[in-house]
Order: C-alpha cells, then sequence, then structure tokens
C-alpha cells in the first residue's frame, strides 16, 4: 500500500469516475514505484461496487494509455492474476484536478515589531 502513489493518482485527472476509483484502487495496492499490483478483475470489481466488464474495459484503456503496464504473471487456483505498474511517468503528464498557484510565498508581514509599551 503506497500512500505516495495514491496521492500522485488523486491530484490528476483520468477522465471519469469510474477510471478514477480503478486507479485509485490500483494505487492504493502498489509499492512506492508503482509496482507490485496483483488482485483480480473480480476483486477490483467487487471492491469499487464496478461491473467485471466495467473493469475489464477500464484496464484494457489504461494499457492502450501506457498508464499502467503489466509486468507478469502469479499463479492462483484459478490460473493466474496479472501483475501491473502504475506508469508514474505517464501519470505526470495528466492534467491536475487543480490548478497549482503561479506564486507562493508569504501572504504576511513576517516581521514581528516589538509591542509599544505606554508609560
Amino acid at each position: 500500500m503506497s500512500f505516495h502513489v495514491t496521492s500522485i493518482c488523486t491530484n490528476h485527472k483520468f477522465g471519469s469516475a469510474t477510471r478514477k476509483q480503478v486507479i485509485t484502487f490500483l494505487a492504493d495496492k502498489a509499492s512506492d514505484d508503482g509496482s507490485g499490483i496483483w488482485c483480480s478483475k473480480g476483486t477490483i470489481a467487487q471492491s469499487t461496487e464496478l461491473s467485471k466488464s466495467t473493469v475489464k474495459r477500464t484496464i484494457t484503456q489504461f494499457l492502450n494509455e501506457g498508464i499502467i503496464l503489466e509486468t507478469g504473471k502469479r499463479s492462483n487456483s484459478r490460473g493466474y492474476t496479472v501483475e501491473y505498474r502504475i506508469n508514474l511517468d505517464q501519470v505526470a503528464q495528466l492534467p491536475l484536478t487543480k490548478e497549482l498557484p503561479e506564486t507562493t510565498g508569504v501572504t504576511v508581514n513576517p516581521v514581528q515589531h516589538e509591542p509599544q509599551t505606554i508609560p
């Protein structure tokens, strides 16, 4: 579970609430470099309350766009589960959910004057 990858993904636009929900689920399962994601599409569908066909379609879109990459397969009792990695470089090229301010800095005078004393 990577708060780093989840934060990166939540700060970028993916085009729809469905796509955002799937990538956020995957990001939550990733290591800090975006790798090591192995969960079945059925598990993703059950956890996100999306249909399995919607999850499959969304993952196929992400693969075609280079947002996620297949890195291998893990054997399980029903055959195998595909292992994925989120391509953080590709995610970084997506628009941000909110624009960063053009200027940053101190908004108040940082110099604190001594209070006046009454004689």
